[in-house]
């Protein structure tokens, strides 16, 4: 298995964000994206999984955090389908159960290259800060649509709003490195297709 690192650049009318990201490294960020609580969500994300991670992005901020957000989860999706390549010898699959003080959230992942999200939660309040909650939701899609990902989210209870949020982050996270880590048994890709 080669070096998996990738780097992604995209230029809108409305955000530019350049990131890069190795599958392989200790945690290590440098995020800047203008959005103070996905910064700590990105920043937990890469810590848990172990990515290393770079995230510069410029958005229309002033008319709100939406097209930062979504396009950073674009760039993110399009960064692990290009560091994982052909996706020989990874596990594929991952599925955990987090924590976080009264919140609880349940993340699988399958890097099957076939994008589908399901995302249930309890319910959350309009904002956490000033970010606005659904947009976890715009994040988690262009994740799993850019980076060809099988991503179901479910929080079955929860009451404070960060909470929740940092339990489905880390969640992932954990998701995520089982699901890239390398299989010594798998001399190929884990599909009975030959292909994913």
């Amino acid at each position: 298995m080669g070096k998996r690192t990738a780097e992604t650049e995209r230029k809108t009318k409305e955000t530019t964000i350049r990131l890069t990201l190795d599958l392989d490294g200790e945690g290590k960020t440098r995020i800047s994206t203008g959005v103070g609580f996905l910064d700590h969500m990105l920043d937990l994300l890469a810590r848990h999984a172990y990515l290393d991670l770079a995230v510069q992005a410029e958005g229309d901020t002033k008319v709100d955090d939406h097209h930062t957000v979504e396009d950073v989860g674009v760039c993110l999706g399009d960064a692990l389908k290009q560091a994982l390549g052909d996706k020989k010898g990874i596990q594929r699959f991952g599925s955990v159960s987090v924590p976080m003080e009264e919140a609880r959230a349940d993340v699988s992942v399958d890097l099957s290259g076939r994008p589908y999200l399901i995302y249930q939660t309890t319910k959350l309040p309009e904002k956490v800060g000033t970010f606005d909650t659904e947009l976890t939701r715009e994040f988690l899609g262009a994740l799993a649509t850019h980076g060809g990902m099988n991503l179901h989210v479910s929080v079955p209870y929860g009451e404070n709003g960060h909470h929740i949020m940092e339990a489905i982050f880390k969640a992932l996270a954990k998701a995520l490195a089982q699901a890239i880590r390398p299989e010594e048994r798998e001399k190929g890709v884990p599909s009975t297709k030959g292909v994913l």
